[in-house]
């Protein structure tokens, strides 16, 4: 049985449009090297000598923001590596302006078996104040296309405490998500990143977001709808209906290693968390001459790598197991953490059930700090 991650995730920084709220390593497509890009990529994916995933995701920017030949070369590249029986999961992001009948078409004759929409909302003008190209009616047409062509794997991303959001518009956009019939969603509020349009306007003092009450408000109003109509709340952003959780996602929550492939990807191989060059010349210039083009390289210590586990741990409904972390570190949890896990249950923050240690509602809305509680015991 060999050590090797069995997940992968591979990334595409190439968009139609550059939204403003956005900091991921993403570039404008018009005039950009896609063809030469996805040969380096392809280059890298084998240089990691990967055969064997359960999961596989293709992220970005917007992965079809490529041709439809560009997307065959790439899933068909991708596939020909893998032992495909053992694949159990294989997501590709889309966004609904971008998903073409002929793009459609290719995920369905590839392995591709689940599909995460970055809708973020449903109202035509946020879409447009947030610097996104689809509007409402491409959401549903695009959704109507996928379940036509066999897709059932189908999530949907979606942003609240938008600038100027009022709960009415939450409660609509919630509505609408759920008209969709669809088995998984991930709700994030809206945080700030430098270098985004959003963040220049914040400084200048031109961005009107909700206050933090209303932003509370808004994550338990939506917590509750989705609980009440058949979705489980299992990790802080992310909603499922039974079966349907991100495999893909858990391994990164379950702080297991995995390959990052690509400009600007993050993977954690060996202990080592590293990152990709993010320019795309300088990505094309390291793979041809090394086969990877890491940059960023750190290796964890023990302290880092239990911190890890708790701040990425604490987020899933599931929690942490303690017997798990004990036999993982070769620590006595009880002598290392007890007090402060008393000192979060008395707060109202943490609750412990047999082996589980989880955080509570009210952890939820504040889970850096407790995580925090536990990084400062380490320091």
């Amino acid at each position: 049985m060999s050590n090797k991650p069995t997940s992968a995730y591979v990334h595409i920084p190439f968009c139609t449009q550059i939204c403003y709220y956005c900091d991921f390593s993403k570039v404008f497509i018009k005039n950009q090297p896609v063809d030469d890009y996805l040969e380096r990529l392809i280059q890298e994916f084998r240089h990691y000598d990967i055969h064997e995933l359960r999961t596989l995701y293709i992220g970005g920017g917007t992965p079809t923001a490529i041709t439809a030949d560009q997307l065959v070369y790439l899933l068909t590249n991708l596939q020909q590596e893998l032992d495909l029986d053992r694949l159990e999961e294989f997501t590709i992001e889309a966004n609904p302006g971008d998903l073409t009948p002929d793009k459609i078409a290719v995920l369905k004759e590839s392995a591709v078996n689940r599909v995460s929409l970055g809708v973020q909302t449903f109202d035509d003008k946020e879409l447009k104040r947030i610097g996104r190209s689809h509007n409402e009616a491409q959401i549903y047409t695009t959704i109507r296309d996928l379940k036509a062509a066999g897709f059932d794997n189908i999530s949907i991303d979606l942003i609240y405490a938008l600038p100027g959001q009022t709960m009415e518009q939450v409660k609509a956009n919630v509505k609408k998500a759920l008209s969709l019939d669809i088995p998984h969603m991930s709700l994030y509020s809206l945080i700030l990143e430098n270098h985004t349009v959003f963040m220049n306007q914040m400084r200048r003092g031109r961005l009107n977001l909700p206050t933090e009450d209303l932003e509370t408000d808004m994550f338990h109003y939506i917590i509750n709808e989705l609980e009440k109509n058949g979705f489980e709340h299992y990790e802080i952003s992310n909603f499922s209906k039974p079966g349907y959780e991100s495999r893909h996602n858990l391994v990164y929550w379950d702080n297991v290693e995995y390959y990052g492939v690509g400009a600007g990807a993050s993977g954690y191989l060996n202990g080592v968390r590293y990152r990709n060059r993010g320019p795309i010349q300088h990505y094309l210039k390291a793979i041809a001459a090394e086969g990877h083009s890491r940059l960023h390289e750190e290796t964890l210590s023990k302290a880092e790598m239990m911190e890890e586990e708790f701040f990425l741990g604490l987020r899933k409904k599931s929690g942490l197991s303690i017997s798990h972390f004990e036999e993982k570190f070769q620590e006595n949890f009880q002598e290392r953490y007890g007090q402060i896990v008393d000192g979060l249950i008395r707060d109202g923050l943490l609750q412990v059930t047999g082996d589980r240690l989880r955080m509570t509602k009210r952890g939820l809305f504040l889970g850096d700090t407790v995580a925090e509680a536990f990084i400062l015991d380490n320091e």
